[in-house]
């Protein structure tokens, strides 16, 4: 049986990463975008010359309207969603002192809320065929914290604590619901940082590089598949050494 895969943030560094994953697993792919995204078509031709089969989601996933038009229109194109994967996120970053509302509640929205707003469209039918995936993108800051960063990391560690809290919800019905905490990784955005920051950000991580996006989807791949059954409720580091905990 071909698996569906709908994968939030698909056009980004690591979610492109994730959908030629999970494409290598022979999932067929719906890959968010927000609505208008100007890359869109290129990427899609991009990953169809590498024999994915995939088709765009539009929605911007802190819209629950939107959300649940996007998984309609997805049920009826290709299927129902067997495997779903939060991936989409921005940052605002600055202090509290000087952040405003907009700064807060646009991450909280688009870094957590989304995931109820996309979840709660797939869930039941997982549930109801009796497997399913879910895995969400939270970050080592979720974990530490990161100066400038009090909405993305409280927004990052309510990922965590949104999918120990399903699982316990799903565990008796075939669906695993797990969290991925990445450190730095190596996409276009980091890459832009400021060569003398960047160096210092490098020189903070343990192994001494940035993860790479492929690195980060590899762990994704294994949990949706059938061998990480018996993995549900864990939200597992993947940082380079830069932040060590149980």
């Amino acid at each position: 049986m071909t698996r569906i895969a709908l994968v939030t943030g698909a056009m980004g560094g690591i979610g492109t990463a994730i959908c030629r994953r999970l494409a290598a697993a022979g999932m067929r792919i719906a890959a968010n975008c927000l609505p208008g995204e100007p890359r869109r078509d290129e990427w899609l031709a991009a990953m169809r010359s590498e024999g994915m089969d995939v088709i765009a989601a539009e929605a911007d996933v802190s819209s629950f309207a939107e959300c649940r038009e996007m998984v309609a229109r997805v049920s009826r194109d290709m299927g129902p969603v067997d495997v779903l994967i939060n991936c989409a996120g921005i940052t605002r970053d600055a202090t509290l002192h000087k952040m405003d509302e907009e700064q807060w509640h646009s991450v909280i929205e688009s870094n957590l809320t989304s995931l109820y707003n996309v979840t709660k469209q797939v869930i039941d039918g997982m549930a109801e065929r009796g497997w399913g995936r879910v895995i969400s993108l939270s970050s080592v800051n979720g974990t530490r914290g990161a100066f400038g960063q009090t909405n993305y990391a409280a927004a990052k560690a309510g990922v965590a604590g949104f999918s120990k809290a399903l699982a316990q919800e799903m565990v008796k019905k075939g669906v695993t619901v797990n969290s991925v905490s990445p450190g730095f990784v190596e996409t276009p955005m980091v890459r832009a940082i400021r060569p003398d920051v960047l160096k210092s950000l490098i020189d903070s991580i343990p192994i001494g590089r940035l993860a790479r996006p492929e690195e980060i989807a590899a762990l994704i791949g294994f949990l949706a598949s059938d061998d990480a059954a018996y993995i549900t409720g864990a939200n597992i580091p993947i940082n380079g050494g830069l932040h060590m905990y149980g």
